[in-house]
């Protein structure tokens, strides 16, 4: 794909110069060089972010005011090592640490990164894309976090805290941010004291609208990819005494938008390299489809063609209560209780064109119960945490894809070489005057292929960790869960359409074309003869006789005809960590660790071709990783850096094959890395910070993987990893994993000043992001080029009235790029479509604060 990529040097120049401007304007401010304190919660209680020996970063909720970062995407630019996309749908989201990740296409699957709101855990990635609102801080851990977050956290975490009620005045804020497309959004959020130091209770909402930024060449401008979500939390903190804490939330958040939109990054009218060879670009621009396509020039303009507009909602909503009960002056303990709710629906035109071929309807529900009982324990060389967990899901999924009036056209062009077929037996009919039925109709239009699955889990944990200080300097951290969970998967699967109720399960009941073309030669001899037709050969020609025998053809599993699914798995697993953590000095934190985690085995929710066995095994990974924290406080420097070396067994792969999403265990891969995390107060007023990651990703051991599709459409070469040419799979050993890139760096210059007698702070992000293969299958024509983005905002705070004005942009120089991620396109054999990353966004925001 060839992007208009500007040159690297020429925004390094730009921020270069930047710096040098930023340093020399005089700014009257503190020139105190303060290292900020940042309080975590990655060992499950609070913790300077200096003395936790785990790779982890955060972001505060004054930051994510400061960076105007409305949601999880924004953040991947001040996180080291972490990725976050969207793809098919708003409620289809992809989240990887140290290039370790899971796609969330399949209901089937969990996560690979553990997501957890104020300690709950949420089970679907989607469910934390709504903005970012009243947040004390967003936490990204690194490595397997299998002894204190448990399952689904083989490559981190992603821990979310908001902010509790307050029985102290000035918490509250109001928000208000204006932009290009008809942006807006509003914020708020404010503490009530009920009854003094006993009671408090806690407000906040948002609601944003914006237009989308790519355009239908048939429906109008402005429509795809818009946004329009808004959210409420109430909460109550009630305090009846000095050692007890109850902390009672329930919240509610909805979106309704019309996501997500796919570009055209290679088209197929004419192959590459073969001549003469035409694909269905071609065909569905002539009459009588006429349709309105594009080509991989086009990428840029953000515009495509939709027989109809993407529909994507979701209702995320939730109640919690978390207790916390100081026992003794040595021990604490806290229940943590959850019931959520999260219902989505997703409408999308399959084929990607403005020709009715497919579309798909999902609709999911899910309901989720958790408890976690937790006892912590201190002394003064010993902190101890110990615990029991529980987690109950149902999930009710309903799935349909429809065919559309045009499909009968791919059909006949795909399939040319069964038109002699059909013919002889319409020929037949009409010699033996309809005695044997003509062939009929191969692809009906408006056909559903509708499945249902209905699926139950429950899971149960019991898990410990001590940090033990041996000596002054040295402590040594071990820890260790056990995990028990079932999972039941039932699955019902339905063909209905004109004259179709129902196609045959039975292989054996499936069009033959080499079977009926013997027929076919039988009868022409015996007939003339006057001999009546064989029993054998008539049934042979009976399924090209039936509506809807065309959808054999297709090659796809997702229009194949299935037996009802009863499925069950139980599984048990055993994750630790050991650390050593080495305190060399006041400022001054090494340590060593190693971690195990998992992610749970499943079932497959999908409709997949019935001799596929619909189980997949669990994830299990281990990391070494060897980690120091620095900071030196005359010179305003901070400087954090980690070294891993991550191994995942039977990681789980989905990879969409434009007939559908292939979903397996890979096999093995191996991550390994380097992280540096820097901050630094170099000058009155200036600070810069940094991150910046190598991160190599490649599967290990992956022999039955997804093939090229595009590339060998286009060059009429196969796929080199195919073992030999009857088999449906290829090796991916050695390949990169898709979607992420093995280098990232991001930097961020501040600088403070006085104008107007107003402080306010100028600030310039720099975002490099390296190559990417836009999936696993690692197709040659799926390789997305490295890119650059650059934001800018200036801050200007009105100490009279407590309010701060920022003036913003992301992707200031409007880059082109690929969102990391990419698809062969259904039924279009050779044409790839690309999800673009957003142009250059602009605005104010204004927050006032009480």
């Amino acid at each position: 794909m060839r992007l208009r990529n500007r040159s690297q040097t020429v925004h390094l120049k730009l921020l270069i110069t930047a710096l040098s401007l930023l340093c020399s304007t005089y700014a009257d401010a503190d020139t105190s060089k303060i290292i900020e304190h940042i309080e975590v919660n990655a060992q499950k209680r609070p913790q300077d972010i200096q003395d936790v020996a785990v790779a982890v970063s955060a972001v505060s909720g004054q930051k994510l005011l400061d960076t105007v970062s409305r949601d999880i995407y924004d953040i991947e630019q001040y996180v080291t090592n972490f990725s976050a996309h969207q793809n098919q749908s708003a409620t289809n989201s992809h989240f990887s640490i140290r290039g370790i990740g899971t796609t969330s296409q399949n209901f089937g699957f969990e996560s690979s990164v553990g997501l957890y709101v104020d300690g709950i855990y949420r089970s679907r990635q989607n469910a934390i894309i709504n903005d970012l609102i009243d947040l004390e801080s967003v936490e990204i851990l690194r490595g397997p976090q299998g002894t204190l977050f448990g399952k689904n956290t083989p490559a981190g975490a992603v821990n979310i805290q908001t902010r509790s009620p307050s029985f102290q005045n000035g918490d509250g804020f109001l928000s208000a941010t204006l932009g290009n497309d008809n942006l807006v959004q509003l914020a708020a959020a404010s503490s009530f004291i009920a009854i003094e130091d006993t009671l408090a209770l806690r407000v906040s909402g948002f609601d944003t609208h914006q237009d989308g930024w790519i355009d239908d060449a048939n429906m109008g401008d402005n429509l795809i990819n818009n946004r329009n979500r808004s959210g409420v939390r109430l909460q109550a903190l009630y305090t009846p005494a000095p050692n007890v804490r109850l902390r009672v939330t329930g919240d509610y958040a909805e979106l309704d938008e019309v996501c997500c939109g796919a570009l055209t990054w290679q088209d197929n009218r004419q192959a590459l390299n073969v001549e003469e060879r035409y694909g269905s670009d071609t065909l569905l621009m002539m009459p009588p489809i006429n349709a309105t396509l594009f080509t991989a020039q086009n990428f840029g303009d953000y515009t495509t063609a939709l027989t109809a507009l993407p529909v994507s909602k979701m209702v995320d909503k939730g109640l919690s209560a978390q207790l916390e009960w100081q026992l003794s002056d040595r021990l604490r303990a806290a229940s943590l209780t959850a019931f959520r709710s999260f219902d989505s629906l997703d409408i999308v035109d399959t084929d990607f064109t403005d020709a009715a071929l497919l579309s798909t309807r999902n609709d999911a529900r899910q309901q989720a119960f958790s408890e976690e009982l937790q006892f912590h324990y201190r002394k003064e060389n010993l902190n101890a945490i110990a615990g029991i967990y529980y987690f109950s899901q149902n999930l009710d999924l309903d799935f349909a894809i429809t065919t559309g009036s045009d499909l009968p056209a791919i059909f006949a062009a795909s399939a040319a070489q069964l038109l002699p077929l059909t013919s002889g037996i319409d020929s037949l009919s009409n010699m033996t005057a309809g005695l044997i039925a003509p062939s009929a109709d191969p692809v009906p239009t408006s056909t559903d292929f509708a499945h249902t699955a209905y699926q139950t889990q429950d899971s149960a944990a019991l898990f410990a960790q001590t940090e033990w200080q041996f000596l002054p300097q040295w402590t040594l951290i071990s820890g260790l869960r056990y995990t028990r969970e079932k999972k039941t998967l039932y699955g019902h699967y339905s063909e209905q359409g004109p004259g179709i109720d129902g196609l045959p399960a039975d292989p054996a009941a499936w069009p033959d074309p080499f079977a009926a073309a013997t027929a076919l030669g039988t009868l022409a001899q015996t007939l003339p003869l006057g001999l009546p037709p064989d029993a054998a050969s008539l049934a042979a020609l009976a399924p090209f006789q039936t509506p809807g025998w065309g959808y054999f053809f297709l090659g796809t599993a997702s229009v194949l005809p299935r037996p009802e699914l009863r499925e069950s798995i139980r599984d048990n697993q055993m994750t630790g960590t050991l650390k050593l953590a080495w305190q060399a000095s006041a400022n001054l934190m090494t340590y060593w660790s190693y971690a195990t985690g998992f992610k749970s085995g499943g079932l497959n929710t999908d409709r997949i071709a019935a001799g596929l066995d619909p189980q997949f095994d669990a994830e299990q990974a281990r990391s070494l990783e060897a980690g120091l924290k620095y900071d030196w406080p005359d010179a305003g420097l901070r400087i954090n850096m980690a070294a891993h070396l991550t191994r995942i067994r039977n990681f789980q792969a989905s990879t969409f094959t434009g007939t559908g999403f292939n979903l397996q265990n890979a096999g093995d891969i191996g991550a390994h890395g380097l992280e540096l995390e820097l901050s630094w107060v170099f000058l009155q007023g200036s600070r810069i910070d940094l991150n910046a990651a190598f991160n190599q990703a490649r599967f290990d051991s992956f022999e039955r993987g997804t093939c090229w599709t595009s590339n060998p459409w286009h060059t009429g070469v196969d796929d080199p990893g195919r073992p030999t040419a009857d088999v449906p799979y290829c090796s991916r050993t050695g390949d990169r994993l898709g979607f992420e890139p093995d280098h990232r760096l991001a930097v961020t210059l501040s600088q403070d000043l006085v104008l107007f007698d107003l402080p306010s702070v100028l600030s310039i992000d720099y975002q490099y992001t390296g190559d990417v293969m836009l999936d696993d299958s690692n197709d040659p024509l799926k390789y997305s080029a490295p890119y650059e983005l650059i934001n800018a905002r200036w801050k200007w705070a009105l100490p009279d009235w407590d309010a701060d004005i920022i003036l913003w942009t992301r992707n200031l120089f409007n880059e082109t790029y690929a969102a990391k991620s990419g698809f062969d396109v259904p039924v279009q054999t050779g044409k790839i479509m690309a999800y673009p990353g957003r142009p250059r966004t602009f605005g104010v925001s204004v927050q006032k604060f009480f």
